[in-house]
C-alpha cells in the first residue's frame, strides 16, 4: 500500500521527468547527427582523415559514461552541457560508422553515371549519394536514438535538475526504495521500445526499396568494414 500511494502521488513527478528524459535525449541525437555527417561526407572526401576521425570517435565511446560525466562537473557544473556534451560524443562512433558505410556502399558506376550526367560534386551528393545511404543513415539514428535513451539515466548523478528518468533510479538505490527504482526503469525501457518502433516505421517510409535484412552497424558488435548485421532493436 506504501509503495502505490507514493506512485500515486508522484505521477506529476513521473510526467516531468520523462519529458526531461526526452529533452536530454533528443539534443545529442540531433547535434551528433549534425557533427557525423559533416565528419563523414569529409572522411569520404579526403580519405587520409577517415581513420584519424574513426579511431577518435571509437576511442571517446569506450570512455565509461560515469567517469565522463564526473570529468565534466568541475568544467561545466550542474548545468544541461553536462549531460549532453557526453551523450553527443557518444552518438559520433555509431553514426559515423553507418554513414560512411553507407556511402561506401554507393556503387562506382551509380557515382560515375551521375557524373555523366553533369552532376556536381555536391549535387550528386544530395540527389545520388545521400538517397542510397539512407537505410543505414537512418538505422543509424534508430540505434543511436535507442542507445542515447539508455545512456540519459546515467545523467541520474547530476541530481534534481537534469536527472532526467535515472533521478528516479539513483534515488531509488539511494533510500533501498523498489518502487522508486521502477519509477525510472520501466518507463526508460518503454521509452526506448516506442522510439525504436516509431523510426523503425519512418525507416521503411523512407527506405521502402531497402531489403529489411539491412540494419544499422552496433559499434559494440559490428566489424566496422561491414554494413550488415548489428541491429537497432
Amino acid at each position: 500500500m506504501i509503495e502505490v500511494s507514493w506512485a500515486l502521488d508522484h505521477l506529476d513527478d513521473l510526467a516531468f521527468r520523462v519529458a526531461q528524459h526526452i529533452e536530454l535525449a533528443a539534443i545529442p541525437v540531433m547535434i551528433g547527427f549534425a557533427i557525423s555527417l559533416a565528419l563523414a561526407i569529409w572522411a569520404v572526401r579526403r580519405p587520409v582523415v577517415r581513420g584519424p576521425i574513426v579511431s577518435a570517435s571509437g576511442v571517446l565511446y569506450t570512455i565509461p559514461s560515469a567517469a565522463l560525466f564526473a570529468a565534466l562537473l568541475p568544467v561545466t557544473g550542474i548545468e544541461i552541457q553536462t549531460a549532453v556534451i557526453p551523450l553527443t560524443l557518444y552518438t559520433l562512433l555509431i553514426y559515423l560508422r553507418n554513414m560512411l558505410a553507407g556511402l561506401d556502399g554507393v556503387a562506382p558506376e551509380v557515382i560515375e553515371a551521375a557524373d555523366a550526367m553533369g552532376y556536381g560534386r555536391w549535387q550528386r551528393l544530395l540527389r545520388v549519394e545521400l538517397p542510397l545511404a539512407l537505410p543505414l543513415i537512418v538505422g543509424g539514428v534508430r540505434l543511436a536514438s535507442v542507445s542515447t535513451i539508455g545512456l540519459v539515466t546515467v545523467s541520474g548523478i547530476l541530481g534534481d535538475r537534469f536527472g532526467g528518468l535515472g533521478f528516479f533510479i539513483f534515488e531509488g538505490y539511494r533510500h533501498n526504495f523498489g518502487i522508486e527504482i521502477a519509477f525510472g526503469a520501466v518507463p526508460t525501457i518503454l521509452l526506448a521500445l516506442a522510439v525504436d518502433l516509431v523510426l523503425q516505421r519512418l525507416q521503411g517510409r523512407l527506405t521502402p526499396w531497402a531489403p529489411r535484412t539491412v540494419r544499422a552497424i552496433d559499434p559494440g558488435r559490428a566489424d566496422p568494414g561491414r554494413a550488415v548485421a548489428g541491429g537497432a532493436a
